[in-house]
């Protein structure tokens, strides 16, 4: 007995002993991997990397930046059917556990014994709080060492944060494959959808790929993806989060994603997304556009964007066909399965309904193509192969190059056009009524020419719309912004704005006729002359001469006014930093921006109040906070405390410079609106709206343009070649570009009501002369117009011209080189309303 008690002493005492050594092993092993343990109080004020949003005016989606593509979503915004699935696959006792589930440790313990020697990766047994640990604070590595210190941190980190806290850290963090990081992204990416919108078979397939994203692919494994969402559907349903029925349905739903590019997302709005980015970028950096989680709201209308985008491309389009056709894209061999083959060349993806096709066979009628098949999610290039018939009414337009510039009649059948090989673009055929033909297509071709639209908001300078070229996915160097192009005609209101604030008004009497200009310095004479060379007025008001664009008054105007006068205003309205003192810089010569010309005018519209242009209304980061915003009008009386009270009305204080007198701003507006009403712009009175404008033609015909506005709405454009050369010998901008801004004009302003230019205070209207600028003669109405003039620079009352009003040398003879018209002047004076250079008896 006595050695029964100690053997047992004996046994409590080794027992005892090595119960301390392994409690002082466990002590000194948890102190020394203890011992450089991350700070996970840094979890606290954890920021994750999320993507910036930008969207347009009215809240629509344009666009995603990120390096990690995530949303943060509060705990409290998750749904409950979500964080169940979640739970269900990855840690069903979360609420229950102190960090770690020993339950699951000894499974996976057993695991690993069984599988030593298999070179099988070990099973996991990491709770959600293990994943946080190690998803924030440690690496990847697979070593006990890391699942000691992830357990150590699992426990700390329950300590210090509630479960709820944790889990929604967790659940912002995972990555969930395709690029997505955290719920409300994945949810966006794989199904494009909030979490709120999610089913329940959805919801499982999120919460089966934290165990591998790569591996549970929904195009490329969809089998191995399928089994493993039923499985979380079968732990919801053991769970009792989810009814029988609910978990029946939901395992035989097929797995369908509809993958959301990381693309602008707003048709026809990739130029404008593009510069948004970039605008961020120079504001704030990579790090915030990329991973600053920044709500962007900007100017955009989309309706607008899309009628912006049809317009121009419709344009570009029409003027590169009356060229002619230039030939097929490239030739393929379609022996064999030719949709593979067409499937690698590259197409443009912004250009739709235009789809890339390869011709199968030809005939005099038709020509049957094959239309490149899509891609899958997985990349697999689809099975379908669609055709189509391009008939004779299809290719009509298509005459060779060569036959185009001779005139020569239509094509007369579609082999002489197209032979099998041929890779081209196709688009649906439509009737005489507009209906679409079934199975009919039409043949197309990318345009060699290019150029841009802006349109703006005057009396804000907000970009309501932006086309940067024909195709963003060909060429993203936006010409709205970024090509310097010489603006030709539609420079010289500004020309005129710089006379009419000095003395000058839309009445004052200028000489139409031959100029020469001496350029000093061995650089010869200039001569200048009209689009209509040879072609002279005489005598013509300055409103005629701006609504017929004539070039030599024009130059005449500037050397009068100084051309240093004329910078200035260049660079007050924005056309230019510098402007160099040559008079040719008078009629366009210099390289601006369609953003700047549209700018500049927008000036006139708004009585000559400053207009800092922008794409951005709003910007806020990822707390909500505001940190920029263009409109700074001060509202003084918005905020009204305890709703209304019969105060005065809120008033907008508008502090911004006035680059224009008013005056001066609506003269030229008028004096534009005499360009559309009967000058080089008269195709927009169909519109049916008041509009101003002004066409321009460079050099050769290198560019035209068209700016113009109403009273709420400024657009400008170009049409030209990247590498300039001529659009042709009758290429003129009323007769390229003015029919591409009244197409586009006409569909913005379609609901709009027909409203006026407003008239400034101050502003006299007085009947007058058309040609001589004087008052008419009793009871003459046939030549008459309503001329706009400022206080106390209208003509006399009093005062009538004895006789038109011309031109006369010393001696009283008309000048070679003038009209018959130029008649001798037989009466008035050189103030009314006339220029006469001193000692030269000329009247200007």
């Amino acid at each position: 007995m006595r050695f029964v008690v100690r053997f047992l002493g004996f046994l409590f005492t080794v027992g005892t002993i090595m119960f301390l050594v392994g409690v002082a092993g466990v002590a000194g092993g948890i102190w020394y991997f203890s011992r450089d343990l991350p700070d996970y109080s840094q979890l606290q004020d954890y920021e994750p990397p999320v993507m910036t949003r930008v969207h347009a005016a009215d809240g629509a989606l344009l666009g995603e930046y990120s390096k990690e593509r995530r949303l943060y979503l509060p705990i409290q915004a998750v749904p409950k059917l979500v964080t169940n699935a979640f739970l269900a696959a990855e840690d069903k006792n979360f609420y229950e556990h102190g960090g770690i589930d020993f339950t699951g440790m000894a499974r996976a313990v057993v695991a690993y014994v069984q599988n030593l020697g298999s070179n099988k990766r070990p099973q996991g047994a990491s709770t959600i709080t293990q994943q946080v640990a190690k998803n924030f604070l440690l690496t990847n590595e697979v070593s006990f060492t890391r699942k000691i210190k992830e357990a150590l941190l699992a426990m700390r980190i329950e300590r210090a944060y509630s479960k709820d806290r944790i889990l929604e850290l967790y659940l912002n963090e995972i990555y969930l494959g395709l690029g997505a990081y955290g719920i409300a992204a994945a949810s966006l990416v794989y199904f494009d959808k909030s979490v709120n919108e999610l089913t329940v078979a959805e919801a499982a397939y999120l919460a089966a790929l934290p165990k591998a994203p790569g591996t549970l692919h929904p195009v490329r494994n969809r089998d191995r993806s399928v089994e493993r969402r039923n499985y979380v559907i079968d732990r919801l349903l053991e769970n009792g989060w989810i009814k029988q029925a609910d978990a029946e349905k939901s395992r035989k739903e097929p797995l369908i994603v509809a993958s959301r590019s990381n693309a602008a997302h707003t048709f026809a709005g990739e130029y404008f997304a593009e510069e948004v980015r970039r605008d961020i970028f120079e504001r704030y950096g990579e790090k915030k556009l990329y991973e600053g989680g920044l709500s962007v709201r900007t100017t955009l209308d989309p309706k607008l964007q899309v009628m912006a985008r049809k317009t121009v491309a419709a344009g570009l389009v029409n003027f590169d066909e009356a060229q002619g056709w230039r030939g097929a894209m490239s030739k393929l061999d379609i022996s064999g399965d030719w949709g593979v083959k067409l499937a690698e060349i590259r197409s443009l993806s912004d250009i739709s309904p235009w789809r890339m096709a390869v011709v199968l066979e030809t005939s005099d009628q038709s020509a049957r193509i094959g239309f490149q098949p899509g891609r899958e999610l997985g990349g697999a290039i689809s099975k379908e192969r669609q055709t189509g018939l391009i008939t004779l009414d299809g290719v009509r337009w298509a005459k060779p190059v060569a036959a185009a510039v001779r005139g020569k009649p239509a094509t007369a059948s579609v082999s002489q056009i197209l032979s099998p090989g041929d890779v081209i673009y196709a688009d649906p055929l439509f009737d005489k009524d507009g209906k679409m033909v079934e199975g009919q297509y039409r043949l197309r071709q990318i345009p060699e020419v290019s150029g841009a639209m802006v349109a703006m908001d005057p009396l804000t300078g907000r970009v309501v719309a932006m086309v940067g070229g024909f195709s963003f996915d060909q060429s993203q160097f936006n010409r709205a912004t970024q090509a310097y192009r010489q603006p030709g005609s539609t420079f010289k209101p500004l020309v005129y704005s710089a006379a009419i604030d000095n003395g000058y008004t839309p009445a004052t009497i200028m000489i139409d006729g031959p100029i020469e200009i001496d350029q000093g310095q061995g650089n010869g004479v200039w001569r200048p002359d009209n689009f209509s060379v040879g072609s002279y007025k005489g005598p013509i008001t300055l409103r005629d001469a701006l609504k017929q664009s004539l070039n030599t008054v024009t130059v005449r105007l500037a050397q009068d006014v100084g051309m240093p006068l004329i910078g200035e205003y260049a660079k007050r309205f924005g056309v230019y930093e510098e402007l160099p003192n040559y008079l040719s810089y008078s009629l366009g010569a210099g390289e601006t921006t369609v953003m700047r010309m549209v700018t500049a005018y927008s000036m006139f519209a708004n009585g000559g109040r400053r207009v800092k242009p922008t794409l951005i209304d709003r910007i806020q980061d990822r707390y909500g906070r505001t940190i920029f915003r263009h409109d700074q009008r001060e509202c003084r009386g918005c905020d009204a405390p305890g709703g209304w009270k019969n105060q005065p009305e809120p008033q907008l204080v508008d502090r911004r410079e006035q680059v224009l007198d008013s005056l001066t701003a609506y003269q030229i507006t008028s004096m534009l609106e005499s360009v559309v009403q009967g000058g080089t712009a008269t195709i927009l009175r169909e519109v049916g709206k008041p509009i101003a404008g002004k066409t321009g033609t460079t050099s050769d015909g290198k560019d035209v343009w068209f700016v113009g506005f109403s009273p709420d709405l400024v657009v400008g454009l170009y049409m030209g070649y990247d590498k300039p050369r001529s659009l042709g010998r009758s290429a003129q901008g009323g007769r390229i570009a003015a029919p591409i801004a009244k197409d586009f004009m006409k569909l913005a302003l379609a609901d709009k009501p027909p409203t006026p230019f407003k008239v400034p205070p101050g502003i006299r209207l007085v009947r007058i002369d058309s040609k001589s600028g004087m008052r008419p003669a009793p009871g003459d109405t046939g030549r008459t117009v309503l001329e706009a003039f400022k206080p106390g620079t209208a003509p006399p009352e009093n005062y009538m011209p004895a006789a038109a009003v011309g031109v006369v040398e010393g001696d009283g003879r008309v000048p070679q080189g003038y009209p018959p018209e130029a008649a001798s002047i037989q009466g008035g004076s050189p103030d009314a309303g006339s220029i006469m250079r001193p000692g030269t008896g000329r009247i200007y």
